[in-house]
């Protein structure tokens, strides 16, 4: 059911899930603090600061080629990257205390046109390489642990990853505890964000889409597993005077004859303007279903995605250069496009095959081709930042086909490289035409 209309809520509606929010916050933080007081310390689990301390030294080499059309100039860029990453364990006793630290740097080996942004920009043009460091305290009762600093955080609804040379992180304090069986809740406070060719920890957190920032981002929920097929999820989350936003997840799999199997997933996100409402008037519903039956080597996937409003569905950027994080979950948002206009509805048809049994351990092959239509942008907040972006009956198609070798063990174990190629055409609104080739070489050497 299409959840439409501009009309803004009554303030009373609007004041009354302001506070519904508080109160949930309160209650689950209540709750996470109540676990962390009361979770006993395994023996078995606390080893010590050093024992339990890990040192792993990425080499990334990244080469993007994005093939602009329709007049468009093309952007290219090819970076070697140095990821540095320290976690310790927790000193031994009931309150245990860590620090995790991580150390990187992106070297430019080659710049095209606009770029693809992996490269880093200044003020003055073209840095071309960088350098970045950060760190976290952490503390640990039990199986809860808080943790303070510049961080991953990977909740649906908040999540920083990207597709750039580095990974992106977030500053704040972040919560989480598995002391009660089969559930996994954390609660997370954030307030700056970095991208992934940012060379400072302090930018912003804005909303991708509509390129406003946000002050901070809190958000609570937790993972709820029945057993080895079924889990579900629940999360919401107040992106200051943006955005409440809510989420919810389902995943089941089905073990049917030898060697086959059904798999069921299913996403949602509802999203109401909050506070100053900045980006406007906002009533947006974006959900996906997907369904995978596998035999063997084989996998073959379909997915159907909607988006309900007369907005985009829109999700958190990093850093001074607004760069896409994973803060979405939608079965449909893929290599160069999310299929997520105001109104627009998604098929996808995908087949991937895992090779290691016929050709190569650790080699995998995928192909994709997503339809998306429908969308409507015409009813957006004439006052918000989505009006204009999306015409009547925009369309966008992509394919994408994916190759990717990870070798399983030996001396270079977990050695990767991973090829990706993506075209996609589309109306302007909607990414425009465009390829995108991606060549990714990682290895990951322990040092501690």
């Amino acid at each position: 059911m299409a959840v439409g209309g501009t009309g803004r809520k009554g303030i009373g509606c609007a004041a009354r899930a302001r506070r519904r929010l508080a109160v949930l916050r309160r209650r689950a933080l209540a709750a996470l603090a109540l676990l962390a007081a009361g979770a006993p310390v395994q023996a078995d689990e606390a080893h010590g600061f050093f024992a339990d301390s890990t040192l792993v030294l990425t080499s990334r080499n990244y080469y993007f080629n994005h093939d602009y059309k329709q007049g468009q100039q093309d952007g290219r860029d090819w970076m070697q990257a140095f990821e540095t990453i320290f976690t310790s364990g927790y000193t031994e006793g009931p309150l245990g205390f860590g620090v995790d630290a991580f150390a990187y740097l992106a070297l430019k080996l080659d710049a095209y046109g606009v770029g693809t942004g992996n490269v880093a920009v200044s003020s003055s043009g073209d840095t071309g390489s960088f350098t970045r460091v950060g760190g976290a305290l952490k503390l640990r009762v039990g199986d809860t642990q808080l943790k303070y600093g510049d961080l991953r955080p990977a909740a649906p609804i908040f999540a920083a990853g990207g597709w750039n040379i580095l990974p992106q992180s977030a500053k704040g304090f972040l919560l989480q505890s598995e002391a009660l069986d089969k559930l996994a809740l954390e609660a997370g406070h954030f307030t700056a964000g970095t991208g992934g060719h940012d060379s400072g920890n302090h930018g912003p957190i804005l909303a991708t889409y509509a390129v406003i920032e946000t002050r901070a981002v809190d958000y609570f929920g937790g993972t709820y597993t029945l057993g080895p097929q079924l889990n579900f999820a629940l999360y919401a989350a107040q992106f200051r005077d943006l955005w409440h936003q809510y989420y919810g997840s389902f995943q089941y799999g089905m073990p049917l004859a030898d060697g086959e199997s059904l798999s069921l997933a299913g996403n949602l996100y509802r999203t109401t303007d909050h506070g100053r409402s900045i980006a406007g008037e906002i009533a947006n519903t974006a959900w996906s279903l997907s369904a995978a039956y596998a035999f063997g080597a084989h996998t073959f996937t379909v997915a159907y995605q909607e988006v309900d409003g007369n907005e985009p569905f829109d999700y958190a950027g990093f850093g001074k250069q607004n760069a896409t994080g994973d803060s979405i979950a939608l079965a449909n948002s893929i290599l160069i496009s999310d299929f997520n206009g105001p109104g627009e509805r998604s098929l996808q048809l995908r087949y991937d095959l895992d090779m290691s049994e016929h050709l190569l351990p650790g080699l995998g092959f995928m192909a994709r081709y997503i339809y998306g239509g429908g969308v409507d942008g015409r009813h957006a907040d004439p006052n918000g930042a989505y009006a204009g972006l999306y015409g009547f009956g925009d369309q966008e198609r992509e394919l994408d086909v994916e190759v990717k070798y990870v070798v399983p063990d030996g001396p270079a174990k977990d050695f990767t490289v991973h090829l990706q190629q993506g075209w996609h055409t589309g109306a302007r609104s909607l990414n425009g035409d465009t390829n995108q080739f991606r060549l990714l070489v990682e290895y990951p050497l322990n040092l501690l």
